[in-house]
């Protein structure tokens, strides 16, 4: 036992010692004066201020109150733990690390002296006995030889007293040792309890800082799902769609290969910030009608899930590979009723703003074909992992089979007239309207001096456009057609046109056994021009033939 009590006192003033440097407030004090010292309440204290600075109305300044307001709880219960770990722990070691091994050990040096005082006792009557000449078998006698005996005796009563009580504290010590040891279980359930209550307080303001997030309106809407930003705005046509349809509505209709011409990347960088704060100028942009149509681009492209849906991407490429076009069309059609009512309603939104753009492709240059082909890969995709290149190069006609004819008839797929500026306002005092009047912009059907006159009262084209022309494209040693604008030279007038929208009498429309005669055909008919001079036949990827258009 004498061996353990400095190994147990070594030990037991480390853990005390290590311990105290644990607490972050003040030893010894209250909890007020502990508190202010406490590095979460000084935290808490700048929480609060920030906020007070921020104001309500910001969702930084809801976040710091909310913060604020947990750390001010945290750090009272962690003054709470902290002196109960210092009152049941910290104390109780101190106690027994610097006075009751001390004790002990004051108690055995103690006895050690007393064992010298008895030997001295004895060692002085000894000396006595053999000065008075008598025989070591006989007792000494008189009277100073009767004190040195009481003495020596004396000494050695104490010396018995003194062990007995060492014996005491040792065998103590021993049968304290469970005691010692609680010491340590103390220190984990304060620990824990002191946990549990900290989390439970997290816990409890974790749902109102999320609920502040999902009620906060201004959420970014790029690389979002469609579902969560129209859930979160409210709305049912997704903010980027509709500000970029409305703006260009206004000032991108007769703009030269809209949607194909790349813009400025820092004007393009720009405006999608402004939509992912649902802010946006329109006068600003009014004169760079590229980055709008990029901007749009970009969010269509940037949706995890395509517009048209993975789900329905092998029902759309087996639609786009029917050789009928009546079947065709149908199948299409039952494609867009299968879409999710979100996805739907934009797509429906999309598509009748890209067929009434491709009303003005005599000064555009955006045909229903060219429109798909730079369009098409943003609105579907499929969900593969590796060269996103390599894979769009194979399906790309596809889409664009599929595409295509949705905005040639647009009417047929999506019949009903439609309101594309929703909401109205996009930051710019100035917004009007553009569903309900199109002053600003030339009818397809307008004489071409009064087209050019209307042209000189409106903006000059941007310089990136000036010399821009649709191309014919090929992919060499594929002999696939990739762009081909021949057919809008042998295109009727536009009254034609827009006769081979015309929508149903009825929907949803029914596929026919045999070609209608009827002139009221559920499948819309193709303008003369185009079917009586077809497209010489391109080269396959592999597809049935007559996949692709």
């Amino acid at each position: 036992v004498e061996k353990r009590l400095e190994l147990v006192k070594q030990v037991t003033h480390s853990t005390h010692k290590k311990l105290t440097a644990c607490l972050q407030g003040q030893q010894g004090v209250d909890a007020d004066k502990r508190s202010k010292k406490l590095p979460l309440t000084t935290l808490a204290q700048c929480l609060m201020e920030g906020s007070a600075v921020l104001g309500e109305d910001s969702l930084l300044g809801k976040m710091l109150r909310l913060c604020g307001e947990a750390e001010d709880k945290l750090a009272q219960e962690l003054i709470h733990f902290e002196l109960q770990v210092e009152r049941d722990v910290i104390e109780p070691l101190f106690v027994l690390a610097e006075v009751e091994i001390p004790n002990i050990q004051k108690q055995r040096k103690h006895l050690a002296k007393l064992v010298l005082d008895m030997d001295s006792s004895r060692t002085r009557w000894q000396q006595s006995a053999k000065s008075s000449g008598l025989a070591s078998n006989l007792q000494p006698s008189g009277a100073k030889a009767d004190a040195l005996r009481e003495e020596m005796e004396e000494a050695a009563n104490r010396v018995e007293i003194c062990r007995d009580q060492l014996s005491a504290d040792m065998y103590n010590f021993v049968a304290k040792e469970v005691d010692y040891a609680n010491y340590f279980q103390t220190l984990i359930e304060v620990q824990a309890e002191y946990h549990r209550k900290s989390l439970a307080l997290l816990q409890n303001v974790l749902p109102q800082i999320k609920a502040q997030q999902e009620a906060w309106m201004e959420k970014p809407s790029f690389g979002k799902p469609l579902e969560e930003h129209l859930a979160v705005s409210g709305r049912e046509i997704a903010f980027p769609v509709e500000a970029c349809v409305t703006m260009l509505l206004e000032c991108g209709m007769q703009e030269e290969g809209l949607f194909r011409v790349a813009p400025s990347a820092s004007k393009l960088k720009k405006l999608k910030a402004a939509l992912d704060c649902c802010v946006v100028d329109v006068q600003e942009y009014s004169a760079d009608p590229h980055s709008i149509a990029g901007a749009l681009k970009s969010y269509l492209r940037e949706l995890p899930e395509p517009l048209m849906t993975f789900e329905l991407y092998e029902e759309w490429i087996q639609a786009s590979n029917i050789l009928e076009q009546e079947k065709r069309l149908q199948a299409l059609w039952n494609a867009c009723e299968k879409l999710p009512r979100a996805n739907y309603n934009n797509i429906r939104y999309l598509i009748k703003f890209l067929a009434k753009l491709t009303e003005y492709q005599d000064m555009n240059k955006m045909t229903p074909s060219n429109v798909a082909i730079v369009l098409g890969p943003n609105l579907l995709w499929p969900q593969v992992d590796g060269n996103m290149t390599e894979m769009m190069t194979t399906v790309s006609l596809q889409i664009v089979g599929i595409i295509e004819p949705l905005i040639q008839h647009a009417d047929w797929f999506f019949p009903g007239d439609i309101e594309f500026n929703v909401t109205g306002n996009y930051g710019s005092p100035m917004h009007v309207n553009h569903n309900a009047n199109y002053s600003s912009m030339p009818s397809p059907d307008m004489d071409h001096a009064d087209r050019r006159q209307h042209d000189q009262a409106r903006r000059p084209l941007s310089v990136a456009t000036d010399n821009m022309m649709l191309e014919f494209y090929k992919k060499d040693g594929m002999g696939v057609r990739v762009m081909d604008t021949s057919w809008v030279a042998r295109r009727g007038t536009s009254v034609v046109r827009k006769a081979s929208s015309t929508p149903p009498a009825t929907q949803p429309p029914a596929p026919p056994a045999e070609p209608p005669a009827a002139p009221h055909s559920p499948i819309p008919e193709q303008s003369p021009d185009i079917s009586a001079t077809p497209s010489p036949p391109p080269a396959t990827f592999g597809f049935p033939p007559g996949a692709e258009r």
